[in-house]
């Protein structure tokens, strides 16, 4: 970069919705000087009666400080908003944090790159009400000198995870934690369907599977060594023993109109696994069918 704007304790928020302001009073709360802006200026006023300063203009909210987070809704609301005020960037950092593909946030880096600016994109992990707590974590890639000079301001607002200089990394990630929790909370809702017929009360019924979602949570170490070893001959939960469960379980559900369409894919992997041999492995070498080459690989590990 050709120039360093020097670092104070001084952050700059752009976009005040929910998640915005929430990170802008974690600034507050944490001590720092906050500038914000929002291309509609009331939703700061609770922020400024806290003493954060209110910009007049993108620009001059950007020439605050060092340190620029964007909680706008998407990468074309920054792509936007930060176009036409791209020399006003350089020398800065800025933090991408609106909803963003992975390709979406590497255009989003090669356009300020073009300005002299430090670029990180963020994935948040977390509900405004969990900003600042030990619930919430964010996700982050792209400069590795942007992210260690700034990792604790980062980590005023939720823990901060790195995983490389690849500006989109951050957004792979999240849509792998997305589709993990996607997952289980879908298994949820057909769960209350399956027992809506027994009469089951849903608010009677969450704590239960809460529990059990705790003792999986707690298995996923286990899981991710044997995944990651491609070792599975000592697994406790076997292919045959969740095979048996979750044709059980789509039994149960035909029984009682409920569709098994959540569940049927699980069937037909475990089922592909114990026909290739493998029904005495660990449930984890279901792992080997969803790899990219998996279909090749019925009969191999």
């Amino acid at each position: 970069m050709s120039e360093t704007v020097p670092r104070t304790p001084h952050v700059t928020v752009v976009g005040l919705g929910r998640m915005g302001a929430a990170i802008a009073a974690a600034f507050l709360d944490a001590g720092y000087a906050v500038t914000v802006w929002n291309r509609s200026p009331g939703k700061g006023d609770a922020l400024v009666a806290r003493g954060a300063v209110r910009a007049a203009g993108l620009a001059e909210a950007v020439a605050a400080g060092p340190l620029v987070l964007a909680a706008l809704v998407d990468s074309d609301s920054v792509r936007d908003a930060f176009g036409p005020v791209g020399e006003a960037l350089r020398g800065r950092t800025l933090v991408n944090l609106a909803n963003s593909s992975p390709d979406q946030a590497r255009a989003l880096a090669g356009l300020v790159a073009g300005h002299g600016v430090d670029y990180l994109d963020g994935a948040m992990m977390a509900l405004p009400e969990t900003v600042a707590t030990d619930e919430a974590f964010f996700l982050y890639s792209g400069s590795g000198c942007a992210f260690t000079t700034y990792r604790e301001e980062l980590e005023v607002v939720a823990s901060a995870h790195y995983f490389g200089t690849d500006p989109g990394a951050a957004e792979v990630h999240d849509l792998a934690v997305l589709g993990t929790g996607y997952a289980a909370l879908t298994g949820f809702l057909h769960a209350l369907a399956l027992l809506e017929p027994s009469g089951t009360d849903p608010e009677a019924f969450a704590p239960l599977a809460a529990r059990w979602l705790r003792g999986m949570a707690a298995f996923l170490p286990e899981l991710a060594r044997e995944a990651g070893t491609r070792s599975y001959g000592d697994g406790v939960s076997t292919v045959d023993l969740n095979r048996a469960a979750v044709h059980s379980l789509l039994r149960l559900g035909a029984e009682r109109g409920v569709t098994g369409s959540v569940h049927e894919p699980l069937r037909e992997l475990l089922d592909r696994r114990a026909a290739a041999g493998h029904g005495g492995d660990s449930f984890s070498s279901v792992f080997e069918l969803l790899r990219a080459d998996g279909g090749r690989e019925d009969e191999g590990r």
